[in-house]
């Protein structure tokens, strides 16, 4: 949703014991909640936020099949789960001269699934399709308020009758007899999720999206609306063991009661949430930062807190549909967006430190960064960082400086920093698996085969290796996949090849994919139809194209 906030440099280092298996670019996926009883389903979740601000307008009506089509690339690029759209019907429309929106599912009417992202069937495929390529379904949800107003809506609660926050008397922004939370804008559409006929409703549709539509769990919208602890009872009888999140923000200026320079009381309200509801909450703590602090003032985020019971709640993220710029009309919403020079930063940053990341769609797949994420999520896989992670500071050096201690290897990550070695703030053997952006990001890890010649790799974990199909000329509909005799390249099996998605010297496609070093590769390039996985249009005429697989190798095929 919309929210009214305030628009804020690095070296890590990870220690760890067990390698973790990855298929395609994925680990074995955890289970469970955390010491403390949280949702965060194994502490291992890598999310991808599956849409922007301007998909309806973009895209109308045919997002599911995006989605549907995406579902084996999604899951080779290393994303384990995916924040959906909001699921239920939204007609609305509205403009503020600046921007303007509608559709998105913020302010839906009714729990039918025919809206402006596609079809109900649209839908289940779109899910389906993800779920078995072993991502997971998040959907968005937003209880705490709907289109009151809308006509020949499916959902009719009448007024004066408690379900509605204006059936009381309305004191302000704060919680009144009718709603235990803000409200949302003028109020007068927020529902009292404490009655018990509108905290059924969305119970028994939390249970309906598991049950028929494959929800893996829920992203929790405006949770400044209504009670942590009505979350956790919606958690506990439509879907215990799921993964879910909340997202409470809130401007500065809303917290009377404490300085809110204090970066300590941005970590203790949201953790605080966090406690009530079980679940763990995006890290506004560690946003803040990274809009008004230096790289090294990113230590304050709720992920960088010393005790893991904060740390593992901690869903981190750069930008997103509400912060962040999207593609089309009028740049998206934009409300507090990261500096375009952070960006690779802020990503190096929530991909090998502790929290639950969340990567934005358009950062991944429209604005060139996917192939830096893709590495950084191999780094983050192999090295085991999960969302409890130790992490320790240092100080004495330029940017930000720490060591986080997986389950399987130490990085050392230096962001803009004048660190000379990895040696200099951990101890073992390290090879450099990344040095991009003229030395301002860098990455040594122990056990990985890399090219800085500080010493050799073991072999067995993925490389980054960049692929190129040449006069890949297309229809619309229609995209170029790599196929090969290696697991991340789908077997040979077209279904499962990976989508080469940097066509800005289209008709050349690239991409970067993750395969074990020193694996003998044969692959072609591959026409197919990002609907129907099955129905290949073209294949590369000719021989097999080999190589032998190393980091930063480059190897090419052409139609």
């Amino acid at each position: 949703m919309r929210h009214p906030l305030l628009s804020a440099r690095f070296v890590l280092a990870v220690s760890s014991s067990l390698l973790l298996t990855l298929g395609t670019a994925q680990a074995v996926d955890l289970a469970g909640k955390s010491p403390a009883g949280v949702r965060y389903h194994g502490g291992d979740e890598i999310i991808l936020q599956g849409f922007h601000w301007n998909v309806v307008r973009e895209s109308p009506n045919q997002w599911y099949n995006t989605l549907r089509s995406m579902a084996p690339t999604i899951a080779a690029d290393g994303f384990s789960a995916i924040w959906m759209p909001v699921p239920w019907r939204d007609f609305s429309s509205w403009s503020d001269g600046a921007k303007s929106g509608g559709g998105e599912g913020y302010f839906w009417h009714d729990f039918n699934k025919n809206g402006r992202y596609g079809t109900d069937a649209q839908l289940k495929q779109a899910a389906a399709a993800l779920n078995n390529a072993q991502v997971k379904v998040l959907y968005d949800a937003v209880p705490n308020h709907m289109n009151r107003g809308y006509p020949n809506k499916e959902i009719n609660l009448p007024a004066g009758q408690g379900f509605w926050r204006h059936d009381c008397s309305d004191p302000g922004n704060y919680a009144n007899d009718c709603d235990d939370g803000d409200r949302f804008m003028a109020g007068d559409s927020d529902l009292n999720t404490a009655h018990p006929q509108v905290y059924g409703m969305f119970r028994d549709e939390f249970a309906n999206l598991r049950n028929n539509y494959g929800a893996g769990g829920f992203r929790f919208d405006f949770v400044r609306g209504y009670a942590g602890e009505r979350v956790d009872s919606w958690m506990s009888a439509a879907h215990d063991n799921a993964f879910c999140v909340g997202e409470l923000w809130k401007a500065p200026a809303e917290y009377p009661s404490w300085d809110w320079r204090n970066t300590a009381s941005w970590q203790q309200v949201i953790k605080d949430w966090s406690d009530r509801a079980k679940c763990p909450v995006f890290d506004f703590a560690l946003k803040e930062r990274m809009q008004n602090g230096s790289i090294a003032d990113w230590k304050n985020g709720l992920n960088g807190n010393p005790d893991a019971r904060w740390r593992e709640v901690a869903v981190t993220f750069v930008d997103n549909h509400d912060t962040g710029y999207s593609p089309g009309q009028n740049g998206g919403q934009h409300h507090w967006a990261l500096r375009d020079d952070l960006v690779r930063q802020a990503y190096a940053y929530i991909l090998s430190s502790p929290g639950t990341p969340v990567v934005y769609w358009s950062h991944m797949y429209d604005w060139g960064h996917g192939d830096l994420i893709r590495q950084l999520i191999q780094i983050r896989r192999a090295a085991g960082v999960r969302a409890d992670s130790a992490i320790s500071f240092h100080n004495g050096y330029s940017g930000l400086v720490a060591t986080v201690s997986g389950t399987a290897q130490t990085l050392v990550i230096a962001l803009g920093s004048n660190l000379d070695n990895p040696g200099q703030v951990s101890s073992g053997r390290f090879n450099q698996a990344l040095n991009q952006d003229n030395g301002g990001l860098r990455i040594w890890s122990t056990g990985s085969t890399g090219d800085d010649g500080n010493g050799g790799g073991d072999g067995g974990d993925l490389v980054s290796v960049n692929f190129r199909c040449d006069n890949g000329v297309t229809q619309p509909g229609d995209s170029v996949y790599a196929v090969g005799n290696l697991a991340q390249l789908g077997n040979w099996s077209p279904a499962n090849a990976v989508r080469l998605t940097d066509v800005s010297s289209y008709p050349t496609w690239k991409g970067s994919i993750g395969l074990p070093a020193q694996q003998a590769l044969e692959w072609k390039c591959i026409v197919r139809s990002e609907a129907n996985p099955t129905q290949v249009k073209s294949w590369q005429p000719g021989g097999n194209n080999t190589a032998t697989t190393a980091a930063g190798l480059t190897t090419s095929g052409s139609f």
